[in-house]
């Protein structure tokens, strides 16, 4: 009888440590799988949500350039026609067709560089440039010279300082020359519109 006590009591003891056993490689097992899965499927989703962030804000700079180089380029040209026929010094006429001449060229390039990258070129200035374009286009004589250069002087501020971040900056390396190529002109012609503008003032 005790014998028969004894050999119950070891069979019970191996079901006990065969469950626990069980237990222990089924918990392991399971939180190793969870753990690992979910860590990787996090960095591969981050890595790819970065890199598509990137490429989107490398796009719409590049297209933001392009958009107001191009509006501004056609606005030098129109003014420059305007100058040409309204202004009564000879030099504004002069300096009018200097930006007629100069900025053509810049768009001509600037278009075929977009086509290449696939940015959409704007066929209509931007609203702010309309608006320069209307007030000049009710003036005549001393008073358009004085608000043609006054203009000149700060729209080619404001260019240098956009082609000079796109020079330093930019992601597209044709823009990037583009920039670097252009921006020794619009100092050129900053340059040009503070003398006349200088000139004009002392009179």
């Amino acid at each position: 009888m005790k014998k028969l006590s004894v050999i119950l009591a070891l069979i019970a003891m191996l079901f006990f440590i065969d469950a626990c056993s069980t237990t222990r490689s089924t918990t392991g097992s399971g939180t190793g799988s969870t753990t690992g899965t979910g860590t990787g499927g996090t960095t591969d989703n981050t890595g790819a949500t970065g890199s598509s962030r990137t490429g989107s804000t490398a796009s719409s700079v590049n297209q933001e350039f392009v958009t107001d180089a191009a509006s501004g380029g056609m606005m030098e040209v129109e003014l420059g026609t305007m100058a040409v026929q309204n202004a009564s010094s000879q030099e504004v006429k002069d300096f009018g067709r200097r930006m007629i001449d100069d900025h053509s060229k810049a768009n001509d390039e600037l278009k075929s560089i977009a086509a290449k990258e696939n940015i959409p070129v704007p066929a209509a200035l931007k609203d702010e440039n309309r608006d320069d374009v209307d007030k000049l286009s009710k003036l005549s004589g001393s008073d358009f010279d004085k608000e043609y250069m006054d203009m000149m002087v700060k729209d080619h501020k404001k260019d240098i300082k956009n082609f000079e971040d796109m020079a330093q900056n930019a992601q597209s390396p044709e823009l990037k020359q583009f920039a670097q190529k252009t921006l020794p002109t619009l100092r050129q012609h900053l340059k040009m519109a503070q003398d006349i503008q200088d000139k004009m003032g002392n009179k």
